[in-house]
């Protein structure tokens, strides 16, 4: 196996370790769970395909299994809480570790528990010898894997490191792979999609270009993407959107309103540069479902800047707004530095969270009764599904409808993150 870059005592005990773990699951029975991005779902997903091709089955308990494997998440402190709270849970049974949280933070893992470990770069080495999909309505492909960026918070970049981009042709034969499986939405994913190509000379609009010129049915969903690298991009991006595979979908995260704390944040660009992208999509695709993210209680925060951050959500109304409180990580630039008080961040988090509804209500208002297209990409019961207009918008269709089902729906009730709708053709 190529060798990684070395980074930390800690990343050099995980990548002796990861093999030996994932050869010696064969032929058992494995429970897993999943937490975090999906970029670990992408892992997860990988891991699974390998371990079917090594003889395990996969199972839906811990009880019924031989092995648990937790994939991890660190990204705030109240994850990380629950992580460990989660491995204390498994301490007795024979337990394997994966995610993000081994190549940070080993030290906190082996206080509760004894596990094995298995690094995500492994499971992706392991699975380029096995090259299957699950088939299913979603998929992940993960396009990338670490950051080129240099968020004062972010531990996400400790723990996957620099950017490594994927080889065009290992992506398209995965995708390849979906579509022959009859998979109708793929998610492109990975620390920050619109960095794919920065460091081989390449660049996600040509990707995207190539992808979409793939023949069969099939939508592709992008993942996020860092305003601070779509910049460099944009109008070759706005361009590759306009395929018919492309669902019209932007999850671009400006974490605050103010030019302030986006320059404490180290997130390279302005609120006026993500204001500039938000309105060359918006022209050229008016529909575009807008994800955002916001950080709220972030060291040296005052209210004005909270005011600044929830001027912008009443400028851009969104369709989302994921709404995080900041918590210093280890190993990151701000881990010292004095942050608000938790009273103060539940605080700002409510309001903030009272006023994006206000918004999503608003302009949800706008959708009701409307006709639109949709195509069904997940079975979330029986007798219901979870289909998707070409602008992403969820619709829940109370009837048996196959993944993959192509028709016309009402869209009848606001469910605040999705429509119920009323199929019509």
């Amino acid at each position: 196996m190529q060798q990684i870059r070395e980074k930390t005592p800690e990343q050099t005990y995980i990548k002796i370790k990861a093999t030996n773990a994932l050869e010696k699951l064969r032929n058992q029975r494995i429970y897993i769970e999943t937490y975090g991005c999906r970029y670990n779902f992408g892992d997860s997903v990988k891991l699974i395909e390998v371990l079917k091709h090594q003889g395990c089955t996969i199972v839906g308990s811990a009880d019924e299994a031989d092995v648990v494997i937790i994939n991890t998440c660190t990204v705030v402190g109240a994850t990380e809480r629950r992580m460990l709270r989660r491995l204390s849970r498994f301490r007795d049974y024979k337990l394997v570790v994966t995610g993000c949280m081994p190549a940070v933070q080993r030290a906190a893992i082996f206080t509760i528990c004894t596990p094995e470990i298995i690094q995500s770069d492994e499971i992706r080495h392991v699975y380029r010898t096995i090259n299957s999909v699950p088939g299913g309505g979603v998929a992940i492909v993960q396009v990338a894997q670490g950051c080129s960026g240099r968020c004062s918070y972010c531990l996400a970049q400790v723990a996957r490191g620099p950017l490594k981009s994927f080889s065009v042709n290992e992506i398209l034969a995965e995708i390849t792979a979906h579509i022959k499986a009859g998979t109708p939405e793929i998610q492109i994913t990975a620390q920050d999609v619109s960095s794919w190509g920065r460091d081989t000379g390449a660049s996600l609009p040509a990707l995207l270009n190539v992808v979409n010129s793939l023949p069969g049915q099939f939508m592709i969903r992008v993942g996020m993407m860092n305003p601070a690298t779509v910049r460099e991009i944009l109008e070759y991006l706005v361009d590759a959107f306009a395929s018919v595979h492309m669902f019209k979908f932007l999850h671009l995260p400006v974490q605050s309103g103010s030019d302030r704390i986006l320059e404490r944040m180290g997130r390279a660009y302005t609120v006026a540069d993500f204001e500039e992208i938000v309105k060359a999509f918006r022209t050229r695709y008016p529909e575009i479902t807008l994800v955002t993210d916001m950080i709220v209680g972030f060291c040296g925060e005052t209210e004005q800047d909270f005011s600044s951050s929830l001027d912008l959500i009443e400028r851009l109304r969104p369709n989302k707004v994921n709404i995080t409180r900041y918590s210093p990580r280890p190993f990151t630039p701000l881990s010292s530095e004095k942050d608000p008080p938790d009273w103060v961040k539940k605080d700002r988090s409510r309001s903030m969270n009272a006023y994006t509804e206000k918004i999503y209500t608003s302009v949800n208002k706008g959708y009701l009764e409307q006709t639109v297209p949709f195509i069904v990409t997940e079975t979330i019961k029986q007798g219901s599904v979870m289909a998707r207009s070409p602008n992403y918008t969820g619709i829940v269709l109370n009837e048996e409808l196959p993944v993959g089902f192509a028709g016309q729906a009402v869209l009848k009730k606001d469910r605040k993150y999705f429509f119920l709708g009323q199929r019509v053709m």
